[in-house]
């Protein structure tokens, strides 16, 4: 019985010994997160501005800084640690002129050296515009998007975010695997686009599913600006309010509309519709509707605001009761591709009689770029009396440089893009003077000069549709219809490349056939 009892505890401890070396030897392997890389360019670029855009304009970041983009990729977040993401290049200029083809070869061979050089990936994150117009080049995005599979070839899973005034291609969507872009106007949802492009090329690595089993492409003829396509007003309301039902259908990963980008000429530029998914009938039938149903309410855009002639928006704008009354400056809009330094419409404010007295209504102007005013500034400091030459050092076709006379109120050093500002008062008005071309959007950028746009009488800035704050400040607001690089009136615009017939350009004989070409 002894025996037995001991033998029994042998054989015990023996396979408990032998269990212990097992799991030992054999640790249980953790899951392999899959290798994301993060690279990007975004910039809108008007080919009807004189403007070029360089390398510096793009402020490009490289490594662990692009994380600053993207608050759903910060270090605690679920996404962060669901993938191992490399930052190679990310780069975002202030929209202007077309870049030049050294800054871009520069930009992507960076981009490409960086990727080359943290090989391999399962996944690639590509965060583009959508809208760059480049010297010599009909579709830099395609282009990049090539050089890009070239080096991680055609198994790597690439999801591209986009911005709605983008365009997008044949060739960029057959490169791409997933694609998807913002779905309001002003851009309230640039955030959560971003993350959707990122969320579904996880989803698809995560659950094994990879590629999309179909791609569809719709190109519509139309081009219209963005100030008659925004979101706040139909029909692009409701045009956009179809996709979030399209894209939850079972067999969808996503469904996006491209309003395209209206001031540049090349082939690509008009309105698109894509869907990604596995259900082929699916995903062409949802296409082929969301294209239609924008044909269909094409005579149904019209600008987001009243709009007027500059001498009519100034009258308006001085009788009203009601304050401050904004006035888009649009036709030099610098977040739209405009110059930023056409003097058209600072001319003729500073000629009006009601402006010339301190007394008068008083204005902000934001802004012109002046920076040997600026350097003057600067020099005789705050209170000081300045009288410099400003702006039409790029876009002259209007007016010439404008002499500004007048007492220095503020200087603000360190802005990423203005580098400098100064204020200058001159009667009524308060001239927001720039070292670099600026967009004023923010509520902050004015008070940090010392300047209260609630409390001001008529607030007039270089923009198109208000953004956001400035929306959410007016008491009133009317849009000038004024010259310059991203003219309202695309009839005025040389176009030669772009496809014929356009809507509103052109008559159609015949409806187009708005077919979805399959991937």
């Amino acid at each position: 019985m002894k025996k037995n009892i001991i033998q029994f505890i042998k054989i015990i401890l023996g396979s408990f010994i032998l269990m212990l070396t097992f799991s030992c030897k054999s640790p249980k392997k953790e899951a392999k997160l899959p290798r994301i890389a993060m690279l990007g360019l975004a910039i809108e670029s008007s080919t009807f501005s004189p403007a070029l855009t360089h390398e510096e304009d793009f402020h490009a970041s490289q490594g662990d800084s692009i994380f600053k983009f993207y608050p759903f990729l910060q270090s605690d977040s679920a996404l962060r640690k669901q993938a191992t993401w490399i930052p190679l290049l990310y780069g975002h200029a202030l929209p202007g002129g077309v870049v030049t083809k050294e800054a871009y070869a520069s930009l992507v061979s960076k981009s490409i050296q960086l990727l080359k050089q943290n090989l391999p990936y399962d996944g690639i994150f590509f965060d583009i515009h959508g809208a760059m117009s480049v010297q010599g080049m009909d579709d830099p995005e395609a282009d990049f998007i090539k050089q890009i599979r070239a080096v991680v070839g055609t198994k790597v899973l690439i999801s591209t975010s986009m911005d709605l005034h983008g365009n997008v291609s044949l060739d960029l969507a057959q490169h791409t695997d997933f694609i998807t872009c913002y779905r309001m106007a002003p851009h309230e949802d640039e955030i959560e686009t971003k993350r959707r492009a990122a969320s579904n090329l996880l989803t698809r690595l995560s659950n094994g599913k990879g590629k999309p089993a179909y791609k569809a492409w719709v190109g519509i003829p139309i081009l219209l600006p963005g100030e008659k396509t925004s979101t706040r007003i139909e029909p692009g309301k409701t045009l956009y309010a179809q996709l979030p039902a399209a894209t939850s259908q079972e067999g969808i990963i996503d469904a996006a509309i491209w309003i395209g980008y209206a001031w540049a000429d090349a082939p690509r530029n008009h309105a698109a519709v894509v869907v990604t998914g596995d259900d082929q009938q699916k995903v062409t039938a949802t296409a082929e509707t969301i294209a239609k149903s924008f044909w269909a309410v094409r005579n149904n855009f019209v600008f987001v605001a009243p709009t007027a002639s500059l001498e009519e928006s100034l009258r308006l704008a001085i009788a009203s009761k009601v304050h401050p009354y904004l006035i888009s400056d649009m036709g030099d809009n610098p977040t739209a591709g405009g110059a930023g330094d056409v003097t058209w419409t600072l001319k003729n404010i500073l000629e009006r009689k009601e402006f010339k007295k301190e007394t008068g209504p008083s204005v902000i102007y934001a802004s012109i770029p002046g920076p040997v005013l600026v350097k003057e500034a600067i020099k005789v400091g705050v209170g000081g009396k300045v009288s410099s030459l400003v702006g039409a050092a790029i876009d002259n076709r209007y007016a010439p440089p404008v002499l500004l006379t007048g007492i220095v109120e503020s200087i603000y050093k360190g802005d990423i893009n203005a580098e400098v500002e100064v204020v200058v008062k001159v009667g009524s008005i308060h001239v927001i003077v720039t070292q670099k071309r600026k967009p004023y959007h923010l509520e902050s950028d004015y008070t940090r000069l010392g300047l209260s746009p609630r409390n001001s009488d008529i607030v007039i800035v270089k923009i198109g549709y208000l953004v956001p704050e400035l929306y959410d400040l007016r008491a009133d607001w009317i849009m000038a219809t004024t010259p310059g690089g991203v003219d309202q009136d695309l009839k005025r615009l040389t176009y030669k490349k772009i496809q014929r017939p356009m809507f509103p350009l052109d008559d159609f004989k015949a409806e187009p056939s708005l077919k979805a070409v399959l991937y």
